[in-house]
């Protein structure tokens, strides 16, 4: 080792700055260059100047004069030892003294730093942040989910990139029955919708059984999109009529639970309007829409349309029937019908209400129904008072469809 005087600038090697301390022992910290290469105009700092006497207590270190028996091994060793006290101040680990010493904290772990391609190396962030809201209109029965931004996500595809877009389920249930989706945005890592999808037909009940299962993925023109990520929120953490934001990382593909209980299983809603109009003198029915409506064909959707009978129906005459909406399982009508009766009569009636699916060359497919009159329970019997006890006003309520339908004829 070369011995320089007071005051001296240090000179060191380019051995000692790229050498790399293999000696059997504890395992130490390995240094970042930038220790070796303290940034000072002239000179050392201060606290690598002369070294500092030892304290009197502590023991002595074996004489120089065994030098001349060091191994090569040794004497790097040493040298990497004066190389840590030099610049000591900055950061470097000194080496383990022979003597007793007071102990010291661990060193702190060095924070995860982000990636080169945009996303950090935590499994949680990996995936990418999704950034969206969540109103439920309880006087509606909707549901709006307001899909904001995604950052940081994954690059899918070979340009690093991705074509993002989102896409919504509600569990319990039939995928495709309650599946909305986003637009796709090209080439970004960092999609801005701003888009509002909307569920039509929720019920409290839902809001206290269901899950919104929020899913990124890549679309992909020449095979099979790729999933990105996702999260759930149950839908009671919501507070009817209060806007709910998240901003929540993504998390790998969760599997879907295949027992659920089947007797949960539901063949659809349907929005209808009750009105008795004193002017026409007759019972108006309203088919507004339908939603979550069962799959009867092999492409996974149902050609729908809906029929009514006010019952009992002597004279065979109070069948009317909607048109028919391809290939969807969330249909528009908004249809009305009326029916003349006088007000006193319609406390003996029942409507009948059935959805059906078109198909050609065969016979239409049954999806559900739902009866309204005084012989029904619940929201169905309350609808039908409501619109008795309310003279020309018009009441909307929704409904769920049930796949048996009592006194019904299941053939069209």
């Amino acid at each position: 080792m070369t011995h320089r005087r007071r005051g001296e600038k240090a000179t060191i090697s380019i051995q000692e700055h790229m050498a790399i301390d293999v000696c059997p022992g504890p395992i130490r910290p390995i240094k970042q260059i930038s220790d070796y290469f303290p940034r000072f105009p002239r000179g050392l700092p201060p606290a690598a100047g002369p070294r500092a006497e030892a304290p009197p207590d502590a023991p002595a270190r074996p004489a120089a004069a065994s030098a001349g028996h060091r191994s090569p091994s040794d004497g790097a060793r040493d040298d990497d030892e004066d190389v840590d006290q030099l610049f000591g101040a900055y950061g470097a680990t000194p080496g383990p003294s022979p003597g007793p010493s007071p102990a010291r904290p661990p060193a702190k772990p060095p924070e995860d730093e982000p990636d080169a391609d945009g996303y950090e190396s935590d499994d949680c962030t990996a995936l990418g942040t999704l950034d969206f809201s969540l109103l439920y209109d309880q006087e509606n029965n909707a549901l709006h989910c307001t899909i904001s931004k995604a950052k940081g996500l994954k690059p899918m595809d070979h340009n690093g990139l991705a074509d993002p877009y989102v896409k919504l389920h509600l569990l319990p249930g039939a995928s495709k029955a309650n599946k909305l989706r986003t637009k796709t945005l090209r080439n970004t890592l960092n999609p801005t919708w701003n888009e509002t999808l909307t569920y039509y037909g929720i019920t409290d009940e839902d809001m206290i059984r269901k899950t919104l299962r929020i899913s990124v993925c890549d679309e992909d023109k020449f095979r099979h999109n790729e999933f990105i990520g996702e999260t759930r929120v149950p839908l009671k953490k919501l507070k009817p009529n209060h806007t709910k934001t998240f901003s929540i990382c993504l998390e790998k593909q969760l599997p879907v639970d295949k027992t659920e209980d089947k007797s949960l299983e539901e063949r659809g809603r349907i929005l209808i309007s009750l009105k008795y109009s004193s002017q026409k003198q007759g019972l108006l029915v309203g088919i507004v829409r339908c939603a979550h409506l069962a799959a009867m064909d092999a492409n996974g959707y149902s050609d729908p349309y809906v029929k009514i009978y006010l019952k009992p129906d002597v004279d065979k005459k109070s069948k009317h029937k909607t048109a028919v909406k391809k290939k969807t399982l969330n249909p528009e009508f908004n249809e009305e019908f009326c029916y003349e009766i006088k007000h006193g009569d319609l406390a003996k009636k029942t409507l009948e209400v059935t959805v059906w699916d078109y198909d050609i060359g065969k016979s239409n497919d049954f999806i559900g129904g739902v009866v309204l009159g005084i012989n029904a329970k619940g929201e169905r019997l309350k609808h039908w008072f409501d619109c008795l006890k309310n003279k020309d006003k018009r009441i909307e309520r929704w409904h769920t469809l049930t796949n048996e339908l009592p006194g019904a004829v299941l053939s069209d």
